[in-house]
C-alpha cells in the first residue's frame, strides 16, 4: 500500500461516509416498501414491519470521541423476521492486538502510528419464509496515516436452494463489477467462496457472492466508484429473489431446515467473520456488532 501521509483525506472520508448513509437510506426505504406490499401469507394481517433506529457509540478507553453510527433493525415483519442495516464511522487509536493483525496484513507503519478511521454499511437479513434466502452485504473504507483501502461484498444464504435464485443474484453482482474490469467478478467470486467457508463444518455458508478487501489500486476515485457500484448492485440482486419466493408455501420441516441453517450462519459470524472480530476488539456497540445473528436458530 502506498504512503498517503501527505494527502488530506478529510474530503474523501466525508464523501465515503456520506455515500454509506445514502445507501443505507435507499435500502431501508426499499425494505419497508417490500413490507407494505406483502398482502398474502401467514403474516399479511399484521402491521408492516418498520425499522427501529438507535444511535450507537464506540467506547474506547481514553478517547472522549471515538465515533459511532446508526443501528436500524426491523423485527417480526411480514417478509423479514429480522433485518439490520447498520452504518458507522469510527476513529481513534487501534489497540495492540488490532495493530498486530493489521501489520500481519501488510499495513505499513501501523505500529508506529496506530491512528485509524473506518466507515461502512453492514446489512444482514433473516426472512420469515424459509424459501426466501437470508442475505449479507457490506461495504467499507479504512484509513490510517500511511494507507487506505476499501472492502465489501454480498452473499446469499438460502436454507433451501434454487438454482434460478443463485444465478440471478450472481448475475446482478457481475453487472456491478464488469464496468470496472472484466476479471473482477471472477476474482471476487472466488474470494467469497474461500472467505465464506466454514472449516469446522467443511461446507460453504451459502451459495456465495463476491468479497474483496484491502482494495487499493493507487486510484482512490476508481476504487470508491467500484465500491459504490457494489452497493448499488445489492437491491437489484436481492429484491427479485425475495419477490419470487416470499409467497411460496412452507412446511414445519422447511422451517426446521431454516433454523438449522441459521445455526451455521451464527457459527461463522462468531468464529470467523472479520467485521465481528474488528467491531468487538475496537469497542463498538456490541448490539450493533452482533445484529447479524438470527432471532432464532437451532443445532442438531
Amino acid at each position: 500500500m502506498p504512503d498517503d501521509s501527505d494527502v488530506s483525506f478529510d474530503d474523501r472520508k466525508a464523501r465515503a461516509s456520506g455515500w454509506f448513509r445514502q445507501l443505507r437510506d435507499s435500502i431501508v426505504a426499499a425494505f419497508e416498501a417490500l413490507e407494505d406490499s406483502q398482502s398474502t401469507g401467514p403474516f399479511a394481517e399484521q402491521p408492516a414491519g418498520r425499522f427501529e433506529v438507535t444511535e450507537t457509540r464506540r467506547a474506547a478507553e481514553g478517547e472522549a470521541d471515538a465515533g459511532g453510527g446508526l443501528m436500524s433493525v426491523m423485527r417480526g415483519g411480514r417478509v423479514f423476521e429480522k433485518v439490520g442495516v447498520n452504518i458507522s464511522t469510527v476513529y481513534g487509536t487501534l489497540g495492540d492486538a488490532a495493530q498486530v493483525s493489521m501489520a500481519a496484513r501488510g499495513v505499513p507503519g501501523i505500529t508506529d502510528d496506530p491512528r485509524f478511521w473506518a466507515s461502512g454499511i453492514s446489512l444482514v437479513a433473516h426472512m420469515q419464509n424459509p424459501h426466501t434466502p437470508a442475505v449479507h452485504m457490506n461495504t467499507r473504507m479504512f484509513w490510517t496515516p500511511n494507507a487506505w483501502w476499501f472492502g465489501g461484498g454480498a452473499d446469499l444464504n438460502p436454507c433451501i436452494e434454487y438454482d434460478e435464485d443463485t444465478a440471478s443474484f450472481h448475475a446482478a453482482l457481475k453487472a456491478g463489477c464488469d464496468p470496472h474490469g472484466a476479471d473482477l467478478y471472477d476474482r471476487f467470486k472466488a474470494w467469497a467462496d474461500e472467505y465464506f467457508y466454514i472449516p469446522h463444518r467443511k461446507r460453504a455458508r451459502g451459495v456465495g457472492g463476491i468479497f474483496y478487501d484491502d482494495l487499493n489500486t493507487d486510484d482512490w476515485e476508481a476504487d470508491f466508484a467500484f465500491t459504490q457500484d457494489v452497493g448499488r448492485a445489492f437491491l437489484p440482486a436481492f429484491l427479485p429473489v425475495t419477490e419470487r419466493r416470499r409467497d411460496t408455501p412452507w412446511t414445519d420441516a422447511d422451517k426446521d431446515t431454516q433454523l438449522v441453517h441459521r445455526g451455521l450462519y451464527a457459527e461463522y459470524n462468531l468464529v470467523y467473520d472479520r467485521g465481528t472480530k474488528f467491531g468487538l476488539a475496537t469497542g463498538h456497540d456490541p448490539d450493533a456488532v452482533l445484529m447479524s445473528l438470527p432471532p432464532l436458530a437451532k443445532w442438531r
